[in-house]
């Protein structure tokens, strides 16, 4: 039996990695007001590790987690799988020449991963989804603050987050 509503268990797990950075900095800090010596110089750099935990989980917590969309997206040594009753496919990071998120034909977000020849195209609410996170992050000069701002609402135009050589 769980004492948690599922509506605010799955707020916490979203906002999970931005409480561990909050937790982490707010030790750090407490240790730098309230020892000395060897724990106190350490103290310095466990507030840098938790304030960069806490930008890192502010970031991924802001980033649309995919939850009852059409379809499944999985993420296996450096290729996005999508799997949906119609359609589906996959893309290689290393072959990718354009990541945007625009508007299917209802309005919705989705995300096209665009490759030679080939289109990938996935619903920003598919489950899953929280996977491009980590897999786009590794893209040089990506734009994660755009790609966080277009999946969260309804864009009317193509927002290029990330291209080959730009």
């Amino acid at each position: 039996m769980s004492f948690i509503r599922p509506e605010a268990r799955a707020g916490m797990k979203r906002w999970r990695d931005a409480m561990i950075g909050a937790v982490v900095t707010l030790l750090g800090v407490f240790w730098l007001l309230t020892t000395l010596g060897l724990l106190r110089a350490l103290s310095g750099i466990i507030v840098a590790i938790g304030v960069a935990l806490l930008w890192s989980g502010i970031q991924r917590g802001r980033f649309n987690h995919g939850a009852g969309g059409l379809g499944v997206v999985s993420l296996d040594e450096r290729q996005i799988t999508y799997m949906a009753p119609a359609g589906g496919g996959f893309a290689s990071l290393d072959a990718l020449t354009q990541v945007e998120i625009g508007p299917d034909m209802a309005g919705f977000p989705v995300w096209r991963f665009r490759s030679p020849g080939e289109v990938l195209t996935i619903p920003t609410s598919a489950e899953g989804s929280e996977a491009l996170f980590d897999a786009l992050a590794v893209l040089k000069d990506i734009d994660l603050q755009a790609a966080i701002r277009a999946s969260s609402g309804k864009p009317k135009t193509p927002v290029v987050i990330w291209q080959k050589g730009h």
